[in-house]
Order: structure tokens, then sequence, then C-alpha cells
């Protein structure tokens, strides 16, 4: 990997954790419209994506669509499933499980639900999956010892992404993202020609979990 490369992967990543301190951290939250600071951060990391990654389009290449919509379909209802189980549970464990969960749709404001749900759908939730598992994720079986390098970039990653969550000061969204980008960097991990359902499992399980069907 070039030291140009090195230099693109770690400034996407520095910049992916600015944006997301930006939009959770109690200093910086609220300033403008949630939706629209997570609608740029999703464009500028998309952005980010296409353009640092040397074989881009690998990450157009859709092999079998009708198995990935099935398979991305699956994946967001059988993780609806796991984080409605996850929510009763923590629930009857910690006093503070519900009002963190609470906390979270409380950012629920600014646009009308459709419109929350359109974002999710077609930008957000699909921006999300091609950065962290189809950039970062990938990127790092590359640049990491060919040894275990795959099983190293699922676990870096996931914990990144979980990481950047951490200026919420919410333990149950990072949770949340800890769980959920375990399961997609798992996945990812298993099969990279998956990443086409990653993404419409991403982006369903958001519009899901945050509009459709709230936990």
């Amino acid at each position: 990997m070039s030291r140009f490369s090195l230099f693109t992967f770690l400034f996407s990543l520095i910049l992916a954790a600015l944006l997301w301190f930006f939009m959770f951290s109690p200093w910086t939250s609220g300033q403008f419209n949630f939706w629209i600071e997570m609608s740029c951060a999703a464009v500028i990391l998309t952005t980010l994506a296409l353009l640092f990654t040397p074989d881009r389009k690998a990450l157009s290449h859709i092999e079998k669509p009708l198995q990935q919509i099935a398979a991305g379909i699956g994946i967001a209802l059988a993780l609806w499933g796991v984080f409605w189980v996850g929510d009763r549970l923590s629930t009857l464990l910690f006093d503070f499980a519900r009002p963190e969960v609470d906390a979270v749709y409380a950012m629920k404001t600014g646009f009308p639900p459709s419109i929350i749900a359109l974002l999710l759908l077609l930008l957000i939730g699909p921006a999300e999956e091609l950065f962290w598992r189809g950039y970062v994720q990938r990127t790092l079986v590359r640049i990491l010892p060919r040894k275990q390098a795959a099983n190293w970039a699922f676990i870096i990653t996931t914990l990144i992404y979980a990481f950047v969550h951490i200026w919420s000061f919410n333990f149950m969204l990072v949770m949340a993202a800890l769980v959920a980008g375990a399961v997609w960097g798992l996945i990812y991990r298993i099969n990279p020609k998956l990443l086409p359902a990653l993404i419409i499992s991403h982006a369903l399980w958001d519009a899901l979990v945050f509009v459709i069907l709230p936990i």
C-alpha cells in the first residue's frame, strides 16, 4: 500500500471520528438539524470511499441481485429481532437502559418520520455500510499482515465503528453500534461478495428500528 493510500485511509478515519463527535457530543450536538448533519456526513464518507478505493468498480459489482435483496431483508429482520430481545433483557437488568434508548429516539425530530425513513433507506444506511465495510474493513484486509488479516480487519473495524459513537456518552447507543457492526462485519468477513446485501440490511434495519417498528 502506498504512503498516499495509507494517508488517505487514516485521514478518512479521523474525519469520520470528527463528524461523529460533532453530531453526538454534548458540546456540539443540537447546533444544527441532526438529519442534515447525518446526511452531509453520509455524502462525505461515500465520496471518500469511492475516491480512495483503488478498485472502486468492485464496489458496484452485484452478484445474484435477487439473492442479495432477499439476504439483505433477512439480515435486517433478524437483527431487529435480536435488538428487540436485547432491549427487553437490558430493561430488566439495567435501570439506565430504557432512558438511554429513549434519548436516542429523542433525536427523531426536525423532519417528518417519512423523510427520516427515506434518508435512512436511501442515503445514510447505504453510505455507512459502503464506508465501514466496503472501504474501511476492505482496506484493512489489504494493509494488515496477511496472516489473520481478515479476522483483525473485522475486529478493528467493529471496534472503531462502536468507538465513534462514544461521544454520545450513551452506553446503549455504543452497544447497539457494537452489536450491529459486529453482525455486518462478520458477514462481510465470511463473504465480502455480500456487501450489497449488507447495504440493503443496514438501510432497512435503520428505517425499521428508528421509524417503522421502533423498539
